[in-house]
């Protein structure tokens, strides 16, 4: 359910979140940004919900949502990513459960003052959190994962159609009007998935894939419908990580560098094909920030979004409290990267999206039962 409601809109302000992260972030050819993040309850657990923020400021302030995904308090809506499309749509997609899908909403008119959504569809099962790829063929992929049964044990009254469980790719071939399910990568050691499509300049498809080692690679020759079995490519600390070809032709790639956990978040450039990476300017070097993602602006700027302490699983409201519980912004240039330090004068690194603050909301109550809801990621 997408709700868009000003008066419903309201229950999910900053104030009635305990917790917030995983966010996705847009930008319009004429400089709106979207951002957009879940919330809901003490954790990750039903009752989850996707807000959705904007900001017509170049992110000095960001509305509170301007539309909410929402299931209900037995189900589940997370994992929202955000894509604008080659015809200039933007496309918010959620995920949900127990019934194991992933939906999407569409807006035509992404400047205007109130935007009109489509009715929410299906793209397929189970889980996508990454932006699609449009192909230079015309098609789009979309990174539909199935995760593996072992991460969904907590999860009661499963519904999902894969029974073979592998980092999925969809293909639609009309703008969103039907989708197929191609191929999958064989992937050992795995986690969440979180995998990215990466076109290269050879005409092969590259996939980027969480693991609990590191960051794997597959590839694929024939347009997504087999991959290569998954290998080692990069050291990162079981978490996602964002890659996307920049208007240069070079590859951006944030990633955790030389990390000890999920710190030294990094945003470092590829000219040669994802085979080495260089320039590591640090966005935030603080712990517990993670979960980056990015759009090239027609502006020249890169725009990141991540979380820094979500203040979720904490064993009290007080212990939550003390969490930051921000979703924050960094605002930079291919050439700041490869200098591994602002360059920029309009460069800007930790740049507030959402700050929560104090709760006014009914939430407290799960700390004091026993609540059985979803793993962590």
């Amino acid at each position: 359910m997408l709700i868009t409601n000003t008066e419903r809109l309201k229950q999910f302000y900053s104030t009635k979140r305990i917790w917030q992260g995983l966010p996705a972030i847009e930008r319009t050819k004429n400089g709106r940004l979207f951002a957009a993040f879940y919330s809901g309850g003490i954790k990750e657990e039903f009752g989850n919900y996707a807000v959705l923020l904007k900001s017509d400021d170049d992110g000095e302030s960001w509305s509170e949502p301007i539309a909410v995904a929402y299931e209900g308090e037995e189900a589940r809506a997370y994992d929202q990513c955000l894509w604008i499309d080659q015809l200039g749509r933007l496309w918010f997609i959620w995920n949900t459960m127990p019934i194991n899908a992933v939906w999407a909403s569409i807006c035509n008119d992404l400047d205007a003052d109130s935007l009109v959504w489509s009715e929410p569809f299906v793209i397929g099962n189970d889980v996508m959190i990454n932006k699609p790829t449009a192909l230079s063929n015309g098609e789009w992929l979309f990174p539909v994962s199935a995760w593996a049964l072992n991460l969904l044990k907590h999860v009661p009254n499963l519904a999902t159609p894969h029974a073979e469980r592998k980092p999925y790719v969809y293909k639609t071939a009309d703008t969103g009007k039907t989708f197929t399910c191609l191929g999958g990568a064989k992937v050992a050691y795995r986690s969440y998935d979180e995998h990215q499509i990466l076109e290269l300049k050879d005409g092969r498809l590259l996939m980027a894939i969480r693991t609990s080692v590191g960051i794997d690679k597959s590839y694929s020759e024939d347009g997504g419908l087999t991959w290569s079995d998954s290998y080692h490519w990069l050291g990162n600390p079981n978490s996602r990580i964002f890659l996307q070809r920049l208007s240069s032709g070079n590859i951006l790639l944030v990633n955790h560098y030389k990390f000890a956990g999920r710190n030294n978040l990094t945003a470092m450039i590829s000219d040669d094909e994802g085979e080495t990476f260089k320039g590591n300017l640090i966005l935030d070097g603080r712990d517990n920030v993670s979960y980056p993602d990015g759009k090239e602006g027609e502006n020249g700027f890169v725009y990141i979004v991540y979380d820094h302490e979500r203040g979720c699983f904490c064993e009290s409201y007080e212990k939550a409290r003390e969490q930051a519980r921000e979703i924050l912004m960094a605002k930079i240039t291919e050439e700041d990267i490869l200098a591994g330090k602002s360059v920029s004068k309009e460069s800007k690194l930790r740049v507030t999206i959402s700050r929560l603050g104090d709760y006014d909301g009914d939430e407290l109550w799960r700390y004091r039962v026993k609540y059985k809801g979803c793993m962590g990621i």
